[in-house]
């Protein structure tokens, strides 16, 4: 990152101004509010079971909070804490690696899901190929689990640094879901090389599709 987008990210800008003043820990909020509007991704808010992966410091979880207003249930994982002030009686917390095979048993435990969001991303270098690279492997890993343990019709949402295997990862996606797209939301700082791509109802054919009883295909 160069001393001019350093400098950018360091001062707050009017979405970072918004969120602190609406009580969210970042900004990041804004990009699935947008994904949500466009969308129609939560579909029933009053019923959903949602997965937050990568989820600190909570924007997105005090985002489905708001949006389920005291329904649904909520599971969130990060190695991170989440700020204090996100928390709520429909929100599980796991703090460990998304790669671990006990965290996945006790996620898995806890679905099957409505909606999977990750908004994750790598620790940059600097140097994009690398930093592209590991943010590849996070998509991978996010799509796994939209893979195994989303529902029927589930949704799913995922941050990706572009110029890497994007169109590969949305062609994988396409198999999986009815609809795929690349989305940039205009929260989105310009500088940022982010994107997300959104997966909109999960279809039975292939993987491993967990229908609403939460059997395994």
């Amino acid at each position: 990152m160069s001393a001019k987008q350093s400098k950018a990210y360091a001062e707050p800008d009017f979405w970072s101004k918004k969120a602190f003043s609406e009580g969210y820990p970042a900004r990041s909020v804004y990009k699935l509010q947008e994904i949500d509007e466009k969308f129609g991704f939560i579909r029933n808010p009053k019923n959903c079971t949602a997965l937050d992966l990568g989820a600190a410091p909570g924007s997105w979880t005090m985002f489905l909070l708001r949006e389920f207003n005291g329904a649904g249930h909520i599971v969130s994982c990060d190695l991170n804490e989440l700020a204090k002030n996100v928390k709520g009686d429909n929100v599980t917390f796991i703090q460990g690696d998304l790669n671990d095979a006990a965290v996945r048993e006790k996620i898995r435990s806890l679905g099957p899901y409505d909606i999977v969001v990750s908004d994750a991303a790598p620790l940059t270098t600097g140097n994009r190929i690398v930093d592209t690279a590991r943010s590849e492997q996070l998509v991978d890993m996010a799509l796994w689990y939209a893979e195994t343990m989303l529902k029927i019709g589930g949704n799913a949402a995922v941050k990706i640094f572009q110029n890497g295997s994007q169109q590969a990862l949305l062609q994988k996606m396409r198999g999986m879901f009815e609809s795929a797209k690349g989305f940039k939301p205009s929260a989105c700082r310009s500088e940022s090389f982010e994107t997300y791509l959104v997966g909109l109802g999960r279809h039975s054919t292939g993987g491993h599709a967990i229908d609403i009883c939460g059997d395994l295909r």
